[in-house]
């Protein structure tokens, strides 16, 4: 017994209490506002891959450059064959380069929100502040961002290399400008289909096939139509064709009240009563993506 005394008294020296209890945040509280910010910034960052691995940043940056590249190379040729205008109309250029813009869409729409899904991560970020219409607003605002970003940039190099060139100044601000509200169409129109089929499925790679099944299988068809009534002598028809495709949503629009050159067969775009049409289908489609996006994260919160 002498000898196991000390050891309990050891043991006794050593003992201590904790107190692990919670305390209270004392700090400022930012509410909602600041959470969809953050939100919003750091789904545009992670749309290039900032913030994220370098594997990350490759497929988007490797597109914005594909994007690019090819404005950089008409404005040389421009200067250096001092031609009178641009080979090109800014309005043309997102259609000409539809492919590689579906490519970025599918590429960053299921990155977007896929993730979440799949992580389950979404019911994390409605514990906080933040609601269902907040995270729809922020993600669907920064892709939109993220793409007119894309679409813009090469619009803006020939801008300034034309400037450079020294064509007509009016001419080429409003050929520029027309182009701005051209892309920013598409842009809200490609995000929201993007993301409300990106969030049907958590796989990010069915995600992908999918946004590139609906953005150029509707293109290849409508445009495949079209050829079709243009060659059978229903050109009337045309128009109404290219109301069944994301693409040729846009090219209707921009032909119609943008002063755009159509790529509908024949060049002949739509009416301006048509063109009323065209507005207000894309119109719809934008506010119908909200609107699914938003039913969907509500489901997902629960």
């Amino acid at each position: 017994m002498a000898v196991e005394q000390p050891a309990v008294a050891r043991t006794g020296d050593q003992t201590r209490i904790h107190n692990i209890g919670y305390r209270s945040y004392d700090g400022p509280r930012l509410g909602r506002a600041y959470a969809r910010r953050s939100l919003y910034s750091q789904s545009l960052r992670g749309a290039y891959g900032l913030g994220r691995s370098a594997k990350s940043k490759v497929l988007p940056m490797l597109l914005f450059v594909v994007m690019c590249v090819p404005a950089a190379i008409m404005v040389a040729v421009a200067v250096a064959t001092k031609a009178k205008d641009l080979p090109l109309d800014y309005t043309r250029y997102a259609i000409v380069m539809q492919a590689v813009i579906s490519l970025y869409v599918a590429s960053q729409a299921p990155q977007s929100v896929s993730r979440d899904l799949r992580f389950k991560t979404v019911p994390l970020y409605f514990s906080r502040p933040i609601e269902t219409a907040d995270y729809v607003r922020a993600k669907y605002a920064a892709l939109t961002s993220a793409l007119f970003l894309l679409t813009a940039a090469p619009l803006l190099v020939l801008y300034v290399g034309a400037l450079l060139a020294k064509l007509d100044f009016a001419d080429q601000t409003k050929g520029f400008a027309q182009g701005l509200v051209s892309v920013a169409l598409l842009s809200l129109l490609f995000a929201g289909i993007g993301l409300v089929i990106a969030s049907v499925t958590p796989r990010r790679g069915f995600g992908i096939a999918a946004v590139i099944a609906v953005l150029t299988i509707t293109y290849g068809a409508v445009s495949t139509l079209q050829a079709i009534a243009d060659a059978q002598g229903s050109s009337g028809a045309v128009p109404w064709i290219g109301l069944f495709s994301p693409v040729t949503l846009i090219d209707g629009v921009q032909s119609a009240f943008l002063g755009a050159d159509s790529a509908f067969p024949g060049g002949i775009g739509p009416s301006n009563a048509e063109g009323a049409v065209y507005v207000l289908v894309t119109l719809g489609l934008i506010a119908a993506s909200y609107g699914l996006l938003t039913r969907r994260y509500k489901k997902v919160g629960l």
